[in-house]
């Protein structure tokens, strides 16, 4: 799994990953060694995705002890909150600095990089980058950045001492895509890597990211969107990047359908690998059904809501379900196949919402999908075979269009959505886009997917966007997600009511301060007041 060095990395970061990273320090933590940098291909699994739930798409089917990721009441310290943050900092962001000074320096002393040294120092760039993009978004303001420095700019070289804060995000996004730039200079394109080395970072990976940070800067700064529109035009005339014609391929076990041309940067999953050791995505395993049926160990965690089935359903001519709303998520009745055998859908496990995440469960349909090697062996890791989605260019062409918007130019935004919605056969837009338009096939396209963090997009809607899309944010914001309840939970045809999700009680109302996260207090306490939250939090 070494070819997958710079891709576990980050996916690690951004999803989760066992280890026992140190976090931030005033003092110096030691240096790195290669072998420490090298020992992080391991299993990822579910920690950013609780923060989904401030939106309304997912419930948690477990009741957790961290509420608190809904409500807005959040501090900081809630678990899944202090170990991304720890895994980013540490974990990713550093270890790439690192590497990247080390293979400089080599440079400098006149010694020669070998062709594996500097794709690994490309490599490194994009991990670094897409590390610090991570936590630029999720804690900086107009008002204060979050703490980055180069290693390789510090006469003498760092002391792994925590940096100062950049004086506004935006610096932290200038530094980001320089980074993302300096990648795609030195990376191989996908096509130029041979099978064995799919599955690492390339030069379309890293105009994608960048087309991603450039919208997000555009929260402080809307001089950034032809940047976007830059971007994804050069991933479609230099990358050749375009829509994979099946929806259902994308999410397959099936490894010849992992690289599309849609395919931008994922994580290839091997779902016989052993969990705890390397190479899985939980998330398919996660979502499933507390325990399975009895088939296999599922843990319940995420449940879809009423509120996004109705969003997708809006799509449904007549009684007739359409096509992506079908791939995408069961609802009580639903017939599909599980471990050979035809089933109908219901749940009797936790706390329900009468619908199920479908979009991943097609390693589960055969007969005996361990042995086809689509399923983890020990089902207490219950981890897929599965290309799980990072960055693809159904989100790359939803983010031009968006940026066409801004432009005012509807015209153009509605040939990007039609081009998604054509591929799933949804009737396509008549008239020119509009925002609600783009809000719609947002969320509809990209439900369930790390490809789109929705909640961190309905904060940036709500804090900055246009009128029309500002209201539909911060009506999902402020609003309690809804569910099914039924009757007789083991009886898909007993359906009685549509409610509020029993967990949100305490829900507060959208705050502008809450478009960051406020930064876990140990780390505070150990930087001795070097890392400061935004104004907005104190």
């Amino acid at each position: 799994m070494k070819k997958y060095i710079i891709l576990a990395l980050i996916a690690a970061g951004t999803l989760s990953v066992a280890s026992c990273a140190k976090f931030l320090d005033v003092k110096a933590e030691g240096s790195p060694t290669a072998d420490q940098y090298f020992q992080n291909d391991q299993q990822a699994g579910r920690e950013l995705y609780w923060e989904q739930a401030v939106a309304n798409d997912i419930v948690w089917g477990r009741t957790r002890g961290y509420p608190t990721l809904a409500t807005f009441e959040y501090t900081g310290d809630e678990s899944p909150l202090r170990s991304v943050f720890g895994n980013a900092y540490t974990e990713g962001m550093n270890r790439a600095n690192w590497i990247i000074q080390q293979l400089l320096n080599k440079e400098l002393q006149n010694m020669a990089l070998t062709p594996v040294e500097k794709r690994s120092l490309g490599e490194a760039y994009f991990m670094r980058a897409y590390w610090h993009f991570l936590i630029a978004y999720r804690y900086g303001t107009k008002d204060l950045g979050v703490p980055f420095v180069a290693y390789e700019t510090v006469e003498g070289g760092y002391n792994n001492e925590i940096p100062e804060q950049q004086a506004t995000v935006m610096e932290d996004y200038k530094l980001i895509i320089k980074d993302l730039q300096m990648a795609e200079e030195i990376l191989p394109k996908f096509e130029e890597y041979d099978a064995a080395d799919r599955g690492r970072a390339h030069k379309a990976a890293a105009a994608a990211v960048m087309a991603k940070v450039y919208a997000y800067w555009a929260t402080w700064d809307k001089t950034q969107w032809p940047n976007v529109i830059t971007c994804v035009n050069r991933l479609e005339t230099d990358y050749g990047r375009d829509l994979h014609p099946v929806f259902t391929d994308l999410f397959a076990p099936d490894v010849t359908k992992f690289f599309t041309k849609e395919y931008c940067w994922g994580y290839p999953s091997n779902g016989s690998n052993n969990g705890k050791s390397g190479g899985s995505i939980e998330f398919p395993g996660v979502s499933l059904e507390n325990k399975g049926w009895g088939k296999f160990n599922g843990w319940g965690q995420f449940k879809p809501t009423y509120d996004l089935y109705a969003e997708m359903a809006k799509d449904n001519i007549g009684d007739t379900k359409n096509e992506r709303l079908a791939a995408t998520m069961l609802e009580y009745g639903d017939k599909f196949m599980y471990f050979g055998e035809e089933r109908e859908y219901f749940s009797t496990s936790d706390v329900e919402s009468g619908f199920q995440i479908y979009k991943f469960m097609q390693p589960f349909a055969p007969a005996d999908p361990q042995g086809a090697g689509y399923l983890l062996d020990n089902a207490d890791w219950p981890c897929t075979l599965i290309n799980w989605p990072i960055i693809r260019f159904a989100d790359c062409l939803l983010l031009r269009a968006e940026a066409y918007l801004v432009a005012g130019n509807g015209g153009k935004a509605k040939e990007d959505i039609n081009r998604i919605r054509n591929r799933s056969h949804l009737t396509p837009l008549t008239a020119d886009a509009t925002w609600k338009d783009l809000y719609h096939e947002r969320r509809c396209e990209l439900a369930f997917e790390m490809a789109n963090d929705h909640a961190a997009d309905c904060k940036r809607w709500a804090y900055s966007g246009a009128p029309e899309i500002q209201a539909l944010a911060l009506e999902e914001l402020n609003n309690h997600p809804q569910v099914r309840h039924y009757a007789d939970r083991s009886d898909p045809h007993s359906f009685c009511s549509i409610g509020d999700y029993e967990d949100y009680k305490n829900q507060l109302k959208w705050n502008d301060k809450f478009i960051t996260f406020p930064y876990p207090s140990e780390q505070i306490n150990k930087s001795a007041g070097k890392l400061k939250n935004p104004p907005t939090w104190n």
